[in-house]
């Protein structure tokens, strides 16, 4: 009997050994969360986000009362309208001085030809050469009068142009849509109420990839690298371990104090250093579970 307690005490101590080594360090899984919150004022008259919810960025999830501000861009398009409308129809504004150029250049040739069969003297050449000239000056001092009211009209419309690009903006911004892929985490908003600029609607992460923060001792930092590939244990609730492959993508270049909440393989070490591995996710793993690393 004494031989068999001795068996299962030293079997118990190898064990607890054992488990105590299992690891080199510990932490706890999070991911990259992001708020998302309202880019516009007023009613969220649709709002089809649900908690737990996996959803593609660029998808409308919902949109906020926006009639006020398509109102005040058809009444800028009106004023634009209204503007525009004043500007001169140069062709018909020209139509009468291009006749008359036509007359004056028929005239002129007609005297030219005169003078030839010296029907005509050359002063008379000359005046008829004259008056196609002025009639030439007219259509040039028109043309330039109609080109500056078209463009001064033109630049009148341009603030308004201006306003309608940010009425655009904020009629798009009255759009819900979710920036990134991933899993709602929570959600703060319902479809009916008011919300503002800013106010938080939803919580969502990327749960495809997790991060386990984990801190190791200054006799461990050497072994750790970045990029290198580790190996990370979580408990499956049946008593269990399942390992994932990791991979280091972050290590913290400044010492720190050891969280409460973690234990290092040192449990000596009052300093440690952070380090971030990053982890495929089957589905098990959750944001706040604890994990143990090992090089």
């Amino acid at each position: 009997m004494k031989r068999i307690a001795y068996l299962l005490t030293a079997f118990t101590v190898a064990a607890c050994t054992s488990n105590k080594n299992a690891y080199d360090a510990s932490g706890t899984f999070e991911a990259v969360e992001t708020i998302v919150s309202a880019e516009a004022s007023g009613t969220l008259k649709s709002f089809t986000v649900e908690e737990g919810q996996t959803l593609q960025a660029g998808v409308h999830v919902g949109f906020i009362d926006s009639v006020q501000l398509y109102l005040k861009k058809k009444q800028l398009m009106a004023q634009i309208a209204a503007v525009l409308s004043k500007k001169p129809n140069v062709a018909k504004q020209l139509a009468a001085l291009q006749e008359q150029l036509k007359q004056a250049q028929r005239e002129q040739q007609r005297v030219a030809n005169l003078v030839k069969a010296d029907a005509a003297t050359q002063k008379q050449l000359d005046d008829a050469t004259t008056q196609l000239d002025v009639v030439k000056k007219q259509i040039e001092a028109q043309q330039s009068t109609l080109g500056i009211t078209t463009s001064s009209l033109t630049e009148e419309t341009s603030p308004l142009s201006v306003q309608i690009e940010q009425l655009n903006d904020q009629l798009a911004k009255c759009k819900v849509v979710n920036p990134v892929n991933g899993t709602v985490l929570t959600k703060y908003a319902e479809a009916k109420e008011m919300t503002a600029v800013g106010k938080p609607l939803y919580k969502i992460a990327d749960l495809s990839t997790i991060i386990l923060r984990a801190y190791i001792t200054g006799d461990q930092f050497a072994h750790a690298k970045l990029n290198s590939k580790v190996t990370v244990s979580v408990d499956d609730g049946k008593g269990n371990y399942k390992a994932y492959p990791g991979v280091v993508e972050w290590i913290s270049d400044k010492a720190e104090f050891t969280p409460k909440t973690i234990q290092t393989k040192d449990e000596r070490a009052n300093l440690v250093y952070a380090l971030k591995v990053r982890v495929t996710n089957d589905g098990l793993l959750k944001i706040g579970m604890y994990g143990e690393l090992k090089f």
